[in-house]
C-alpha cells in the first residue's frame, strides 16, 4: 500500500461523519443513558419513515395522516435539539445540565400533546377557527422553544432573521410597513396556526425532511462509512496525481466525487481536504491557495447530483417538482462549475509550473477499483430509481440496503454492531440538527402564508424594478448574498424563494431557473468573506489565514458568480428547453470559461503565459474574460441578442485580442 492510499484509509474512518456542517460548532458528546436514548431515536425516525414511505402499516389498525407523522418525527427528534447542543459556550461538553433536561422534557411534552390532538384539528380547522386553550398554550410553548432551537443549531444570525418575522402576523396591518402590509392576526390564532397549519411548522421544510431527506441522509452516511471516501480519493489521484499540478486536480476530482454523494461542504473539506491539502502545499501550491481550491471544490457538494444537500429537496418541495428534476436541471450548472475551477488549476500550475506527483507515490488505479468496484453498482442503481423509475422517496433506501449488502460481501472491513450503533448515532446527530432547523425556518413561511402579503410584495417589487428583469435579478443577487452571511443555505433559498422567488416569477423568469438563482447566490457565502466557512475550515487545514483564503476562494471560484445569471437568462441551462439547444449554450460556456481562466489567471491555453507579453499582459486579461464571458453568456431567452450575435460579439473581441497576445508574446 502506499503512502497516499494509507493515509486515506485512515482518513476515510476518521471522518465517515455526517452530511452537514455540524464540525463546525460545539456539539456535546453524549454517553450512558442519553446517548442510548439518541441513537434509540435515531432508530425510530428511521422506522418511522420506512413504515410511511413503503406504507408496511406497522401500525395495525392504524394509519398515521400525514400530519401525524411530521409531528411523530418532531416528537422524537426537536427535544434532542436541548440535549446534543449546548445552550452557551461556557455550558459542559460531557453532562446534560438540568435546564437542558427541562428543556428536553417540555419540548416531549408539548409535542406529544399536539401529535394526540393533530388529527381532530384537521377535522375542526382549529388553526382558522380557534383552538381548545391547552391546544393554544401548547403552541405558545412550542413558539419559544423553536426559536431557542433554531439558536442553538443555526447561530444568532439565524434565530434574529426569522424570529421578528414569526411575529409579524400580529402586527401586518400597520401602515409603517409598506409593502410588507398585510392581514392581521390575533396572538391566539398565530400560535395555533404556526403548529397546527401544514404551512409553518409542519410546512415544506419538514414535509421535505420527512419525505427525501432522511432517506438521502442515510444514504450518505451509509456510504462514507463504508470507506467510499478512501475509494473517490483514491481513484482521484490514481487518475489526476501526475499532470501538472495533479495534487489541486486531485482534489477537485475527489471532492468533487465525495460531494456528489454527501451533499455536505464542510463534511467534504474535512474529509478530502485533510489528505489533498498538505500534498498541494507539498508540491508547490501556496498554502492559502490550496486552501482556496479544496473550500471551492467542496462547495460544489451541495450543486452536484445525485445527491445535493438538504436545500435541493426543500427546493423540490416549493416547486412542487419531483427531486429527480431538481437533480437533473443542476446538472449542467455543476458540470460548468467544476469545470471553470480544473481550467483555473490547470492555469494557475502551467503558468507557476507546476509538476505533478510521481506515479511511484500514487495508489494503483486497478488495485482501487477493485477495492470499490461495488459503488459504482450502488450509484447506477440510485440514478436508475431517480430518473427512470421516478422513486425518489424509496431509491435512497433500495441503494443503502444494496450498499450493505455488498459491503458485507466485498470488504474486508465488515460492519459489526459497534458499526451499526455508530451509524444510528451520526445519524441522530444530523436528523437533530436538521429538525432544529427546519422546524424553525418552517414557521418563516407560515407568518407569510398567515398574512396572505407575498402577492403584493411581488407586484412592489416589480414595481420598484421597473419591470427590468435583469434590474431585479441583481437586487436578488445581492439580497441573497447579504442574506446568506448570516444564514445557513437552506434558511436563505427559504427566505428568497418567499420574497424575491414570486416577483422573478411575474417577471415571466422560467420557475426552476429563478429556484435555481436562489439557490446558488445564497450558497455563495460558503466561500465569501466574511462569513466563508468552507474558506476558514480549509484555511485551519492548510494552516494559512482566513481571510486571505477567503478572497483566494472568490478568486478560485469566480465562475460561480456568473453561472446563475447564464441559466436564468436562458433556461436551456437547465434542461428547459429543446435538447439542441442545452447542447449549443453548454458548448459555447465550456469554451468560454476557457478563456475567462485564462484571463484570471496570466495563462491561456494554447498561447502561454500572457506574462511574457510584458506592459500589454493586463489589457490582455481583462480582454480575454470579457470575451470569455461573452461567450459563456447565452442569447436568446431575455437576452436583446440571440445566440449567433453573442458568438459574433465574443469573437469581435477575442480574435484580435488572441492575436495581439501571440504577437506581443513573440515579439518578447
Amino acid at each position: 500500500m502506499t503512502p497516499a492510499s494509507a493515509a486515506v484509509g485512515a482518513l476515510a474512518e476518521a471522518h465517515a461523519a455526517a452530511p452537514l456542517e455540524a464540525e463546525t460548532r460545539r456539539i456535546r458528546s453524549l454517553a450512558g443513558v442519553w446517548r442510548w436514548l439518541l441513537i434509540g431515536a435515531s432508530a425510530l425516525t428511521i422506522f418511522l419513515c420506512i413504515n410511511q414511505q413503503f406504507v408496511l402499516r406497522f401500525f395495525i389498525g392504524f394509519t398515521p395522516l400525514n400530519t401525524e407523522y411530521y409531528y411523530a418525527l418532531v416528537l422524537v427528534m426537536l427535544p434532542f435539539v436541548f440535549v446534543v447542543f449546548p445552550g452557551t459556550a461556557r455550558a459542559p461538553l460531557r453532562r446534560v445540565p438540568w435546564y437542558d433536561v427541562l428543556l428536553f422534557a417540555v419540548t416531549l411534552a408539548a409535542s406529544l400533546l399536539l401529535l394526540l390532538n393533530i388529527r381532530k384539528a384537521a377535522e375542526l380547522g382549529w388553526e382558522f377557527a380557534g383552538a381548545p386553550t391547552p391546544i393554544v398554550w401548547a403552541g405558545y410553548v412550542m413558539w419559544i422553544l423553536l426559536m431557542e432551537g433554531l439558536r442553538r443549531t443555526g447561530g444568532w444570525g439565524l434565530v434574529l432573521s426569522v424570529a421578528p418575522f414569526t411575529l409579524y402576523p400580529l402586527f401586518a396591518d400597520a401602515a409603517w410597513l409598506g409593502p410588507l402590509k398585510g392581514t392581521q392576526s390575533s396572538l391566539d390564532l398565530a400560535a395555533a396556526y404556526h403548529v397546527l397549519s401544514l404551512e409553518s411548522l409542519l410546512g415544506i421544510p419538514i414535509q421535505a425532511f420527512a419525505e427525501t431527506v432522511i432517506g438521502f441522509l442515510i444514504f450518505g452516511t451509509a456510504l462514507m462509512m463504508t470507506g467510499a471516501g478512501k475509494f473517490f480519493i483514491n481513484v482521484a489521484f490514481a487518475l489526476c496525481g501526475t499532470f501538472r499540478g495533479g495534487a489541486a486536480k486531485v482534489c477537485i476530482f475527489a471532492s468533487a466525487l465525495l460531494g456528489m454523494m454527501s451533499g455536505s461542504i464542510v463534511s467534504n473539506v474535512l474529509t478530502a481536504g485533510t489528505m489533498t491539502i498538505p500534498v498541494m502545499k507539498r508540491t508547490g501550491f501556496r498554502a492559502s491557495y490550496a486552501g482556496a481550491i479544496e473550500a471551492c471544490a467542496s462547495t460544489g457538494a451541495v450543486l452536484a447530483p445525485p445527491v445535493m444537500g438538504a436545500t435541493a429537496f426543500v427546493m423540490a418541495q416549493f416547486l412542487n417538482v419531483s427531486y429527480a428534476q431538481v437533480a437533473l436541471a443542476a446538472t449542467i450548472p455543476a458540470l460548468l462549475y467544476y469545470f471553470g475551477l480544473f481550467m483555473q488549476v490547470d492555469a494557475y500550475a502551467a503558468r507557476h509550473k507546476l509538476k505533478g506527483l510521481p506515479r511511484e507515490e500514487l495508489p494503483s488505479l486497478w488495485q482501487s477499483v477493485q477495492e470499490g468496484w461495488y459503488y459504482a453498482f450502488v450509484i447506477v442503481l440510485l440514478v436508475f430509481m431517480l430518473l427512470v423509475m421516478k422513486r425518489e422517496s424509496h431509491a435512497p433506501f433500495y441503494a443503502t440496503a444494496l450498499l450493505l449488502v455488498l459491503n458485507q460481501l466485498f470488504n474486508p472491513e465488515k460492519w459489526g454492531w459497534r458499526t451499526v450503533v455508530k451509524f444510528l448515532e451520526v445519524n441522530g446527530q444530523t436528523f437533530v440538527e436538521l429538525v432544529g432547523i427546519l422546524a424553525g425556518c418552517g414557521l418563516l413561511i407560515g407568518a407569510f402564508s398567515l398574512t396572505g402579503v407575498i402577492s403584493s410584495l411581488a407586484n412592489d417589487m416589480l414595481t420598484i424594478a421597473g419591470n427590468n428583469a435583469l434590474l431585479l435579478l441583481a437586487m436578488a443577487a445581492i439580497t441573497s448574498l447579504v442574506l446568506g452571511l448570516g444564514l445557513t443555505t437552506t434558511a436563505c433559498y427559504i427566505f428568497l424563494a418567499i420574497l424575491v422567488g414570486p416577483a422573478l416569477e411575474k417577471a415571466g423568469l422560467n420557475k426552476m431557473a429563478i429556484h435555481m438563482f436562489v439557490f446558488y447566490w445564497g450558497m455563495l457565502s460558503s466561500i465569501t468573506p466574511p462569513v466563508a466557512i468552507a474558506s476558514f475550515a480549509a484555511a485551519g487545514i492548510a494552516g494559512s489565514p482566513p481571510m486571505q483564503t477567503g478572497w483566494e476562494s472568490m478568486r478560485v471560484g469566480s465562475i460561480i458568480y456568473f453561472i446563475p445569471f447564464f441559466f436564468v437568462l436562458n433556461p436551456a441551462f437547465v434542461l428547459e428547453g429543446p435538447a439542441w439547444e442545452s447542447l449549443l449554450v453548454t458548448s459555447t460556456a465550456a469554451v468560454g470559461i476557457v478563456f475567462i481562466c485564462g484571463g484570471l489567471q496570466g495563462y491561456q491555453m494554447l498561447v502561454g503565459d500572457l506574462g511574457r507579453a510584458g506592459r500589454v499582459q493586463w489589457p490582455l486579461r481583462v480582454l480575454l474574460a470579457i470575451g470569455g464571458i461573452a461567450l459563456a453568456a447565452p442569447g436568446g431567452g431575455i437576452m436583446a441578442l440571440d445566440h449567433t450575435q453573442m458568438i459574433a460579439l465574443a469573437a469581435a473581441v477575442l480574435v484580435p485580442t488572441l492575436a495581439a497576445a501571440i504577437y506581443f508574446m513573440r515579439r518578447a
